[in-house]
Formats: C-alpha cells, structure tokens, sequence
C-alpha cells in the first residue's frame, strides 16, 4: 500500500471516482501490522482495480479526524468518490471480501 501523507493526496484520489480503500494504521498497532498484508493480498487478487493507500494516524492525525477515524485498524472503502462502507477493529477477511464483492462489480463493469 502506498502512504498518504496529506489531505489534499487522498481526496484528489478519492475525487477520481476510481474504487478506494483507505487503510488507517498506526506505528505500534500490532493489529494493524498483523491485517495489513492479509488484506492487502486479498484485495489485490479479488479487486485489481482498487486503489489501496494507507495513513498512519499517529503520523498525520488531522487526516484520521477529518474522516472520523478515532480507533485502529480501521478501513474506510470508496465507490464513485463517496463513503460506501467502514470497518474498525474487528475485521473478518473472508467476510469483508464477500461484502465487497457484489458493489465492486456494480462500480468496475
């Protein structure tokens, strides 16, 4: 995942209207070290077209606010520059996979 590092990068991103999953983490989030390539891997081999960047919100706290994200892993997915779904803490990779799956293909075809 490339790193984010304003505000202004991730919402020119989002704007694209291209599919976007934001993954926000933290230095010593040993949860969010543990999640990353497992999503990471399964993203990239379900969902080709999905742009995947990750913010450290110990590093770049004001952009973890302005999106709401007060606690880590959280995983924010957009569709056509909007918020389509939020996953915090507790994810599932096989549940989040499947949740995906059906808007992904009504955006990408």
């Amino acid at each position: 995942m490339k790193q984010i590092n304003s505000l202004e990068q991730i919402n020119s991103l989002i704007d694209t209207r291209e599919p976007v999953l934001v993954y926000f983490s933290g230095e010593n989030c040993s949860v969010c070290k543990a999640l990353k390539p497992k999503i990471e891997k399964e993203v990239l081999k379900n969902f080709p077209k999905f742009e995947l960047r990750e913010i450290k919100v110990d590093l770049y706290k004001e952009i973890a606010s302005s999106f709401s994200v007060f606690s880590i892993p959280t995983i924010v997915i957009f569709f056509d520059s909007k918020e389509f779904k939020r996953y915090g803490r507790n994810i599932s990779v096989s549940c989040f996979i499947d949740e995906i799956k059906r808007p992904y293909k009504l955006f990408t075809e």
